[in-house]
């Protein structure tokens, strides 16, 4: 009777230990095989818009490093912030795709809404702020610490008016950057200030103007504001913008320029310096990678200098103050080693609010919501911890030495 019993018992605890298995074989995510698999891209507009041509050209060198074809690879372009975004990602997943990506802030939603919809395909969102609260094991966030090549951007336009200042060309006084914005969202807050605390950093006196859109991609307001900016007084110009107005402004008046996504020396060689823009290329090598491995994407995730997602132009040594390209890669290297933060609060007066108060406090919206409540501390250690929270921008803060012409415009 006994060794009926444990018979009895040794077939249950066989039975248990198999369902054991079968149960953690149903947990594990299938992988695709790199033959069949897919990757899904949304675009909100197209290769004209530099924005997105700097996603294009990322994803297309990932395409490459990965060994997967064209065929493997669908671009859905021009599609707007609107249930068009769900639409197109209805139709990526039908298409057969693994990963759907979308590039613009206003896709998340929608992107939320699919990623519902379809649990077994995996949605990636650049710039969105939502992954880390929603919940949704198949929807990921992602963003590159961009406001580091803003800053080094910045020395190099800082080099730039001292260059200008020690000519004769322009007094100390009258170092006046202007800055063509799109929205007043903290993305653009972020990085029109790492820019100027960058040309802060070698050029004392820079003042800076700033000037919003209310657009991503409007080649003609974005050339009318730079040429504002320049009527205003500012002899060097940056922005926050997608198309080619600004530059295209800056080269017909002979103001010095920064851009951003990409190099504009082929069309503006006289008045081009350098450019600063994320290389989406390590990222979307990362995600395919994962699906192919059948391990999970990270929640939020952050690329950096040292991932090799943000990155320089070549300086344009025609147009740079001599010295730019050793001084840019001293600061280079003083931001990877930690040596430099961005955004200092540590050193007296580098960061100041409300007429030279020193920037020692500060709660940011982290955890979005409707009424983007503050919710974290993000000042310790003597400097402001962008990025490490989420990978969107939250840095949302009005720092003396930077005028805003029209602050509300755009909101």
């Amino acid at each position: 009777m006994f060794k009926k019993i444990l018979s009895i018992a040794l077939a249950i605890a066989m039975i248990a230990s198999l369902c054991v298995v079968f149960a953690s074989c149903d947990d594990e995510k299938k992988a695709p095989s790199k033959e069949d698999f897919k990757l899904g891209v949304i675009l909100l507009h197209d290769e004209f818009s530099t924005y997105d041509l700097n996603f294009m050209n990322g994803i297309n060198a990932a395409k490459e490093a990965l060994g997967l074809t064209d065929a493997q690879v669908i671009f859905k372009k021009n599609i707007p912030e609107s249930n068009a975004c769900y639409e197109a990602a209805c139709d990526l997943v039908d298409e057969g795709c693994n990963i759907i990506f979308a590039d613009s802030f206003g896709h998340e939603d929608y992107m939320i809404k699919a990623a519902r919809e379809f649990p077994d395909v995996e949605f990636c969102h650049a710039t969105g702020t939502k992954a880390h609260t929603e919940g949704l094991e198949n929807f990921h966030n992602a963003f590159a610490a961009i406001y580091q090549g803003r800053y080094l951007a910045g020395v190099a336009a800082g080099m730039k008016l001292n260059e200008m200042i020690n000519a004769g060309d322009i007094s100390a006084a009258e170092a006046k950057m202007g800055y063509v914005g799109a929205f007043t969202y903290a993305e653009v807050i972020s990085g029109y200030t790492s820019f100027y605390l960058g040309a802060k950093s070698v050029c004392p006196s820079v003042t800076m103007d700033v000037q919003f859109t209310g657009s991503w991609y409007d080649e003609t307001a974005e050339k009318t504001t730079a040429l504002a900016l320049i009527k205003g007084g500012c002899v060097l110009i940056s922005q926050h913008a997608d198309s080619m107005g600004a530059p295209t402004a800056c080269e017909e008046n002979g103001i010095p320029n920064v851009s951003y996504n990409g190099s504009t020396l082929e069309d503006c060689p006289e008045t081009f310096i350098v450019s600063s823009r994320i290389d989406w290329s390590p990222y979307i090598q990362y995600i395919v990678n994962q699906v192919l491995e059948g391990e999970d994407i990270a929640v939020d995730w952050t690329g950096t200098i040292e991932t090799g997602s943000v990155v320089l132009t070549d300086i344009n040594t025609a147009v740079a103050a001599a010295g730019t390209v050793d001084k840019i890669a001293e600061v280079k290297e003083a931001l990877k080693t930690g040596k430099l933060n961005v955004f200092d609060t540590a050193t007296e007066g580098f960061i100041t609010v409300k007429n030279g108060s020193a920037l020692t406090t500060y709660k940011a919206d982290v955890d979005t919501d409707a009424a983007f409540t503050p919710d974290t501390e993000v000042v310790k250690d003597g400097y402001f911890h962008e990025s490490e929270y989420r990978s969107a921008p939250y840095f949302d803060v009005r720092i003396d030495g930077i005028t805003l012409l029209n602050e509300d415009y755009g909101d």
